[in-house]
C-alpha cells in the first residue's frame, strides 16, 4: 500500500513575534512597508534554498483584520498585491527574488495589512515509495499606509498581569490615533513598577532593538487599540506599573 505523510511546519514571521528562520529555507525580509504610489509601491523578497535538493515554492496572499490582540487571518486575497513570480523552483544553494507590488486603492483611508505566505510545495514521490515530507511555510507581513501620514502611538493603560508560568508581567493597552500603522520596535518603551507601599522596584527603558528581540516588531494598526503583554518578569505582583512610549525621530 502506498502511503505518504506530509507535515506542514509554519513559521509565523509576523510583526507580533521575533523573526524566525529554518535551516532548510530562509526568507528576507519578513516585514515589509509599502506606499500607495511611487517607487515604494514595490519591494523584493529573497528566498534562499539551503537544501541539497531543488526547492519548489509558491507565494500566496491573504488580507488581515485588526483585533484587540493583534491581527487575524481572513483567508481572502482581495487582489491588492501583485506577486511575481507566484511560483519558482530554487536550485540548491541558490536564491530567488520575488517582487511584491501594491496595486490596490491609491487613496487609502487607513493602513491595510496582508500575509504573503512563502510555502514549500510537496515533491511527488516515485510509485510505491513512502516518505515523510516536512514542508516549511514563512509568512511575510506586508503593510500599506496612507500617503503622507505618520503613526501616533501611546500607552493608554498599564497593569500587572501574569504570563503562562503565572509570573507577574506588564500588560499594556496601546492605541494608535493615526490612520497609519506603526511598530513598537520603531521607538522606546519605558516600564516602571512600584510595590504596594509605592516604592520603585523595577525600571527599564527598552530600545527598539530590545523590543524586537523580546516580543517582535509590535505592529499597531491605524486606529487600533490592542493589548500587549511584555515578556518581562516583575519583582512582585503587588503594586502598580506605569508605561510610556515614544517613537524614534
Amino acid at each position: 500500500m502506498k502511503s505518504r505523510l506530509k507535515h506542514a511546519l509554519t513559521m509565523f514571521c509576523a510583526a507580533l513575534l521575533p523573526a524566525q528562520a529554518a535551516s532548510a529555507m530562509t526568507v528576507q525580509p519578513v516585514v515589509i512597508d509599502l506606499q500607495t504610489a511611487g517607487r515604494e509601491m514595490t519591494q523584493v523578497v529573497t528566498v534562499e534554498n539551503t537544501f541539497a535538493t531543488p526547492l519548489p515554492v509558491e507565494l500566496t496572499v491573504q488580507e488581515l483584520e485588526l483585533t484587540p490582540d493583534g491581527v487575524k487571518q481572513t483567508g481572502k486575497d482581495p487582489g491588492d498585491l501583485l506577486v511575481f513570480p507566484p511560483q519558482a523552483i530554487i536550485e540548491p544553494g541558490q536564491t530567488q527574488t520575488f517582487r511584491i507590488q501594491y496595486v490596490g486603492d491609491p487613496a487609502l483611508a487607513r493602513s491595510k495589512h496582508y500575509y504573503v505566505t512563502v510555502a514549500q510545495l510537496p515533491v511527488k514521490l516515485p510509485e510505491g515509495q513512502s516518505a515523510i515530507q516536512i514542508l516549511y511555510n514563512f509568512q511575510v507581513l506586508v503593510s500599506i499606509a496612507p500617503a503622507g501620514v505618520k503613526p501616533k502611538i501611546s500607552v493608554q493603560t498599564a497593569a500587572i498581569g501574569t504570563n503562562a508560568a503565572g509570573k507577574p508581567v506588564p500588560v499594556l493597552t496601546v492605541t494608535n490615533e493615526s490612520p497609519a500603522h506603526g511598530y513598537l520596535a520603531n521607538g522606546s518603551l519605558r516600564i516602571v513598577a512600584k510595590d504596594a507601599a509605592g516604592k520603585q522596584v523595577y525600571a527599564k527603558t527598552f530600545s527598539g532593538a530590545e523590543i524586537q528581540q523580546t516580543m517582535g516588531f509590535g505592529l499597531i494598526g491605524g486606529g487600533q487599540t490592542r493589548k500587549v503583554t511584555m515578556p518581562v518578569e516583575l519583582p512582585t505582583a503587588e503594586g502598580t506599573v506605569e508605561a510610556s512610549f515614544s517613537l524614534d525621530n
